[in-house]
């Protein structure tokens, strides 16, 4: 009897930051499949990276590259290589909370009235005087406050998460304390949704959601969310709607629910909370699980990041 030719081993990476729950249990549950998959998880380890240096991995979750620079730049290597990487690097560059409030809106999902401000500082190379002469002065503060519905009303870090430099103010006085605070951030303000219900959705390979009810002040996940088929669905289609135009494979996205309605206000978290002790049990083992079977898939896959651009496709057909 011939010998059957043993199945060669796809190898799926991890970056991740402090957290310690997630990435142990997903590395067990796919690895607990390795016999039947032919698929592996594990830490990737680099330490200086040549340029179109091959990656050894066929797809890569990347959880922490937002705070460290030189994982960015390995991993927009790997999606030049042909690495599936989640999320794509250069997207979750790009990307940021107005252009996103701006893009959803189009595609007929609700979200907060939003408008982005100047910056309150630069960096010392700007000149205010020779720099600057694009921006009208002074700021028609009144007018922006009322382009969002008045006070009170959200301002936040365009391209912030983890609920980080989020001020809710309700007058001029307050709006102006936290402004001068910004630094260097690029801030929005938004309208205030005064909500009657909450929604942490996460989606997962922009094919599955999980449905949760959140309370924000809390920060306390419900074991079941509690509502009406429909209004599940809704959520549901716009959490997969929203991870599809962003192109997101690991996302969660947050609704204020207003009389009945679901409004978008917080929709990129590429780097989604999936600790144990915030989730809860039932959660925890549906993202484990979920996140196994959609990664695995992806390994298995011809799925590559790269085909999104020009230059991918281009290095995708070359030889070099």
């Amino acid at each position: 009897m011939a010998k059957r030719k043993p199945k060669k081993t796809v190898r799926i990476g991890l970056f991740v930051g402090m957290e310690w729950s997630w990435p142990p249990a997903f590395i067990d549950e796919v690895n607990s499949r390795t016999e039947k998959t032919g698929v592996i998880a594990e830490f990737v380890e680099i330490g200086g990276t040549a340029m179109n240096e091959p990656c050894p991995y066929r797809v890569i979750i990347d959880r922490i590259s937002h705070e460290v620079p030189y994982y960015r730049s390995y991993l927009k290597n790997a999606v030049l290589q042909g690495t599936k990487v989640v999320n794509d690097p250069i997207m979750w560059t790009a990307d940021d909370k107005f252009f996103g409030a701006s893009l959803i809106t189009r595609l007929g999902i609700a979200s907060p009235l939003t408008v982005v401000l100047p910056n309150k500082d630069y960096i010392p190379g700007i000149d205010h005087n020779k720099s600057l002469r694009n921006l009208t002065f002074p700021i028609d503060w009144q007018g922006l406050v009322d382009s969002v519905g008045g006070f009170p009303c959200v301002l936040k870090d365009a391209h912030g998460g983890g609920w980080k430099d989020v001020y809710i103010v309700n007058s001029m006085d307050e709006l102006w304390q936290a402004y001068n605070s910004c630094g260097l951030l690029t801030m929005i303000l938004q309208e205030f949704i005064t909500w009657d219900e909450y929604a942490r959705c996460m989606g997962i390979g922009q094919r599955e959601v999980r449905v949760m009810r959140y309370d924000p002040n809390q920060r306390y996940y419900h074991p079941e969310h509690g509502w009406d088929d429909e209004m599940a669905q809704r959520l549901q289609d716009e959490t997969l709607a929203i991870c599809k135009a962003f192109g997101y494979d690991m996302n969660t996205c947050e609704f204020a629910i207003k009389d009945g309605v679901p409004y978008a206000i917080d929709f990129m978290n590429p780097a989604p909370d999936m600790d144990v002790n915030s989730l809860g049990k039932n959660h925890f083992d549906w993202m484990v699980n979920t996140m196994a079977d959609v990664m695995i898939d992806m390994a298995l896959s011809k799925e590559e990041t790269r085909k999104n651009y020009l230059w991918g496709k281009a290095a995708a057909k070359s030889k070099a």
